[in-house]
């Protein structure tokens, strides 16, 4: 099911939170589920996966472009969706890289930034119009 960002007077469905919590808890097993011990560090799946060679790489961005896919049903202006699919291409191009990748992958979280940049654009359209008068 394809949706709007609903405004701010508009309530919002609950298909609509469960998709976004959805793209949420992906963006964060991909890249924020584990913590290294004794460190503020923490990883996820990606840069696991991208150890294998070219395979993992692929398994990477592919599940990276799901997270576009749930952005565009979200709602998300093809801006966005650009400037997102730029994070998961860089992520995958560096993360391509044989040793230098994963290590890349650790930092950089491409999925994490793309749903914080989905939410952002949310917010930005969900707040209230300027110059609306409060009677």
């Amino acid at each position: 099911m394809k949706y709007r960002i609903p405004a701010a007077n508009e309530p919002v469905l609950a298909g609509y939170l469960h998709a976004l919590d959805h793209t949420d808890r992906l963006a964060r097993s991909l890249d924020s589920r584990f913590r290294l011990p004794l460190t503020k560090l923490r990883f996820g799946w990606d840069p696991i996966i991208g150890l294998v060679p070219i395979a993992g790489d692929l398994a990477g961005l592919a599940l990276s472009f799901g997270i576009i896919a749930s952005a565009r049903k979200l709602g998300a202006s093809p801006a966005l969706l650009r400037r997102m699919a730029l994070n998961a291409g860089i992520d995958a191009l560096v993360g391509a890289i044989p040793v230098a990748g994963p290590v890349f992958d650790f930092f950089f979280k491409a999925n994490l930034r793309n749903v914080h940049l989905l939410m952002d654009e949310i917010r930005r359209k969900r707040a209230p119009t300027r110059g609306m008068i409060d009677s």
